[in-house]
This record gives C-alpha cells, sequence and structure tokens, in this order.
C-alpha cells in the first residue's frame, strides 16, 4: 500500500514538473511507435498492424528508408496511441479489448480552412472530440471551443499530450531534411527538432541550430538513448522520464549540448491528398471550378499552368493535346496516379476529362522543373550537399514505386518537380504507359527520350523497374552538372548505337563529381538490367552520403 501511494505522489510531483504532458503511458507511447517504426524500416520484419496489404498485389513491402507509406487506411493514426490493451480502438484498462469506451481527445498541429460545407476550419491548438474515425484520411470530429461539427483531415492533429503533439517532435524526418528545415534563415541559433532515429529502433535524435566561428551555421545531432525501465537520455548523468521531460531540461539548461534549446523547429504543411473531402473517393470535378492563372511552361504532352481550384486552392493544371492519348486508358492510369502516395510523389487531385483537351490537376510545386531550376532558376547557386539532397528525395520517390512494382518509363529532371526548401517530387509517373502519340515512341521522332531509355527498353521495349535505374542514372549526371544535356554533342541514333558498343558517359570534368558516385551511375548502366542496383540501395547510398568530415553525432560528456 505504501507503494502505491509512494507512486502516486511521484506521478503528481512529475506532473506538476513537466506541465507539457508527463505520464506513464509516454514510456510505452514511444517505444511502441518506435516499434511500428522500426518494422517499417525492417523489410524483413512484420508489418505495422496500421497497414493493411493490397491482395492483389502480395505483400505490402515499405522499403528501408523511404518515405511513410499512407495508402492504406491507418486504425490507429499518426500520434494517437490506445491506451487499452488487445483489442482495437481506445478503451480503458488491459485485457482483451472490451470495456467502455474513452474519450478521444486530438489538439490542432496547424491552422485549417474549410474547402466545403463537410469540413471543419480550426486553429493550431484547437482541442477536438473524436466522433467518427472509420475512414483513412478524413476524420468526423466535434470542436470543443465552438461546438462545431465535421470532417478534418487526420495528418493535421495528434492525440492530445502525446509526444507527436508536441511542437518541437517531427516524426517522419530523415537527418538530411532535418538539417535543411533547421538551417532556414529565420531560423536562430539553438532552433531545435526531436526525431526517430534512423539507427536505433527504440531512440531518437536530437538536431540542433549551432553558429561557430569559421564555419558559420550548422546542424549538431545528439542520440536521445531509452532507458530500460523507461526513460531517455543524451548523457547519462542527467535522465528524465520522457521525451517532454528531457526537452524542457535542455531548453532551462544546454547541460552540455552546443546550445541550449530555444525554439522549435516550424513545421512544414502536411500533405494534403485530396482537394476537399467531398473528392475523397473521386476525381473527376467540373472544368468551371478551375482559375487557370498563367502559362507555367509546355511539356511532352501539353501545357502546364499555375491555377486555383474554386478560387482558393494552388494547383498545377496540365491540359493534355487532343489525341496525345485514349481517354479511357488515361482515366485508368490516372485512377492508379490518384491511389498511391508518398511523399516523393507529385499528388494528383482530379482530373477533367469529359471534354478535350483532357485537364490534369495536382500538385502545385513553386519552384517548376528540376531541369529549369538547375538551368535557370536558383538551382544554379546549389552546393554539393543540396544536390546529394534532392538525389536522395527522388531515389526515396522511386524506392516507393519499386515497392509497388509501378515502373515510372519516363524518369528525367524534366519530370522531378522542385518546391521551397529543395523539396523534390517526382511527376508523371505512369503517364508514359498510355500515350498514343507515335512521336513518342523508339521507332519515331525526336521527342522519344532516347537519352534517358535503357538499351533494352529502346530496343526491345522492355520496360522494368531496372529501366527506370538506368534513367536515374541519367537524371544524376543532369543533376550535378547543373542541367547539362546527357551525351553532349551526339544526336539519338549515335546514342544507341554507341551504347551498345560499350560506351559509357565519361565522368564530367567542369563540375564537381566524386569518383565514388560515378561508379555509382556506372552500375546503374550496367547492360544486364538485373545487375542493376535497386532503388532501395540507393536511396540508402544518398541518405547516407557524407557530405564533410563532420561526426554524424554529437556526444555529451558525464
Amino acid at each position: 500500500m505504501g507503494n502505491k501511494c509512494c507512486s502516486k505522489r511521484q506521478d503528481q510531483e512529475l506532473a506538476l514538473a513537466y506541465p507539457s504532458g508527463y505520464k506513464k503511458s509516454d514510456y510505452t507511447f514511444g517505444q511502441t511507435h518506435i516499434n511500428n517504426s522500426g518494422q517499417k524500416h525492417n523489410n524483413g520484419g512484420s508489418l505495422d498492424s496500421r497497414y493493411t496489404p493490397d491482395p492483389n498485389r502480395g505483400p505490402l513491402k515499405i522499403g528501408a528508408k523511404g518515405g511513410v507509406d499512407i495508402i492504406r487506411p491507418r486504425t490507429t493514426p499518426t500520434g494517437v496511441q490506445s491506451t487499452g490493451g488487445g483489442g482495437g480502438g481506445v478503451v480503458v484498462g488491459g485485457g482483451g479489448g472490451g470495456g467502455l469506451a474513452k474519450r478521444r481527445v486530438v489538439v490542432a498541429l496547424y491552422d485549417y480552412k474549410s474547402r466545403d460545407e463537410s469540413d471543419l476550419s480550426f486553429m493550431k491548438g484547437d482541442r477536438m472530440e473524436v466522433i467518427d474515425d472509420t475512414e483513412s484520411d478524413w476524420w468526423r470530429v466535434v470542436n470543443l471551443s465552438t461546438r462545431q461539427e465535421g470532417l478534418i483531415p487526420l495528418n493535421f492533429v495528434a492525440e492530445e499530450r502525446s509526444v507527436n503533439s508536441e511542437d518541437w517532435f517531427f516524426e517522419n524526418v530523415l537527418r538530411k531534411e532535418a538539417d535543411k528545415l533547421l538551417l532556414a534563415e529565420e531560423n536562430p541559433r539553438g532552433t531545435f527538432l526531436v526525431r526517430p532515429s534512423e539507427h536505433n529502433p527504440n531512440g531518437y535524435s536530437l538536431s540542433v541550430k549551432d553558429w561557430e566561428d569559421g564555419r558559420g551555421y550548422h546542424v549538431k545531432h545528439y542520440r536521445i538513448k531509452p532507458l530500460d525501465n523507461g526513460g531517455y537520455y543524451i548523457a547519462t548523468n542527467q535522465t528524465f522520464p520522457s521525451l517532454q521531460a528531457l526537452v524542457m531540461a535542455y531548453s532551462k539548461n544546454a547541460l552540455g549540448l552546443c546550445h541550449i534549446l530555444s525554439r522549435p523547429c516550424p513545421k512544414p504543411q502536411p500533405q494534403m491528398w485530396d482537394l476537399g473531402p467531398e473528392l475523397r473517393d473521386k476525381y473527376e470535378i467540373p472544368r468551371s471550378e478551375l482559375q487557370l492563372i498563367r502559362k507555367l511552361g509546355r511539356g511532352n504532352f501539353g501545357e502546364v499552368y499555375y491555377g486555383k481550384w474554386r478560387n482558393s486552392i494552388d494547383v498545377a493544371v496540365k491540359t493534355l493535346r487532343e489525341g496525345t492519348m485514349s481517354t479511357q486508358a488515361f482515366l485508368q492510369e490516372a485512377a492508379i496516379m490518384k491511389k498511391f502516395r508518398h511523399n516523393r510523389l507529385v499528388a494528383l487531385y482530379a482530373v477533367c476529362s469529359q471534354e478535350e483537351p483532357i485537364y490534369i490537376v495536382q500538385e502545385y510545386m513553386s519552384k517548376g522543373s528540376l531541369l529549369d531550376y538547375l538551368r535557370e532558376g536558383d538551382g544554379r547557386y546549389l552546393h554539393f550537399e543540396d544536390l546529394i539532397y534532392i538525389a536522395t528525395q527522388v531515389a526515396s520517390g522511386m524506392e516507393y514505386l519499386e515497392s509497388k512494382q509501378l515502373i515510372h518509363r519516363d524518369l528525367a529532371a524534366r519530370n522531378v518537380l522542385i518546391g521551397e526548401n529543395n523539396v523534390a517530387k517526382i511527376c508523371d509517373f505512369g503517364l508514359a504507359r498510355v500515350i498514343a502519340d507515335d512521336e513518342y515512341c523508339p521507332k519515331q521522332g525526336s521527342r522519344f527520350p532516347v537519352k534517358w531509355t535503357a538499351p533494352e527498353a529502346i530496343i526491345y521495349g522492355k520496360f522494368s523497374i531496372k529501366s527506370d535505374v538506368w534513367s536515374y542514372g541519367i537524371l544524376l549526371m543532369e543533376l550535378f552538372t547543373y542541367g547539362q544535356v546527357p551525351y553532349p554533342g551526339m544526336h539519338s541514333r549515335e546514342v544507341i548505337e554507341n551504347i551498345e558498343r560499350g560506351f559509357r558517359m565519361p565522368k564530367p570534368t567542369n563540375h564537381y563529381f566524386p569518383d565514388n558516385i560515378y561508379h555509382l551511375l556506372l552500375q546503374c548502366w550496367d547492360a544486364v538490367p538485373e545487375k542493376r542496383p535497386t532503388f532501395e540501395f540507393l536511396n540508402h547510398y544518398f541518405e547516407s552520403y557524407s557530405v564533410t568530415s563532420e561526426v554524424p553525432y554529437r556526444e555529451v560528456q558525464d
């Protein structure tokens, strides 16, 4: 009895000491979350129970270091942790899944403006009670302040008092992306974030923006290690019952870190996969809802515009030239493009296919194509580490397509789009398969991308994920030469003939191009497709590529 009282008193004291949300379940929350994450990063392990495999595609594979697969409905959303045992949903107490339903409250991580009559506007910090959580992307809630009811995008919220609800916690951010976010000019020294560890399935990483004479601003990373009996530490002489307690302590005193934790890193808005909740199960929209504002450029199949949906949401609109492809074939491909989701693929929002020209409505990326960005935009001034970051993102998106057995067929710098902070996303995946234009084929004309296409695809029409790997190698050459045309001075017929004789592009001498990366390109261009690396390997290679001699993680002396 005395032990129970003591334990209760300690809990009360800790709750007072850590008002940001200490509770015993923080221990199990952190471990459960990371174990799930660890499973996702382990191809040989069992899958997280939140994901349901597609029976038509075999076991669902999630790449070793790729982005998060969020196609499948989640029984538990990001940041929402079951407090009971055994069964699904939130219950009071442990055991086998029965019991009384517990009130589930989520807190808004961002502002959100309603897009139609069925969804609900809210402000960051608003508390909402979940009424219906059966859909994968949109939940029905009641705002506890306004008492209004409606649908909300679930990736805008997290369970109240969970670690995911903290401003400084970034669930799906890897080291290179953490560096980019923290080094934004507006962030002062001491800006920080906490993210799941890439190497320790039960640990986390603390990333902090620092400054030094002669070096300027940079990011230092510290391992947050778990204790066997719960809790965390960076240095063994300072242990904490929760991540919240650890962050609070280092926000008051550096305790050996490079700098006191001054403020959380601002979080980018999460990805929206639908224009609005009414479009979550369909993708055909009236042409009248689109406003084309300015022409962005011309692609292989038509023109591209910046526009607005219902005068409020930024979109990019591709207009396909008449006769470019069969409407029926395109709609079948659009259904695939709409279904597959990854944070390195451009989101397809909707189509207008009732009349010509067909419109493809997709996510707007402010910096345009990677090719134009490197040749004419701010991409001309990118540092080598920025190029590595872009190479990593493209490999991550392609690893996802690889895991879904989906072939791009036209991977090139022109089909990678760039947003703020050098965020890169792949577009037009799968479209080349349904092109009806004879000029866009190996037998005719200059529009066929011979210089990007693997020889077995050019000669025999054998497209595969391995032919995409060949194209990725060409894209890397474009990237590291800032948009130079592949095989400079050679026309398409010469390229085909020379490749058949074993010729490969030499290492550029007018740009910084490390030998190890050039060797990787030669592997991508192996004449035997099966000998080319996987995108899983390529993603891991660039993710772990060390640009400097910087110590990967700092140790804090005890």
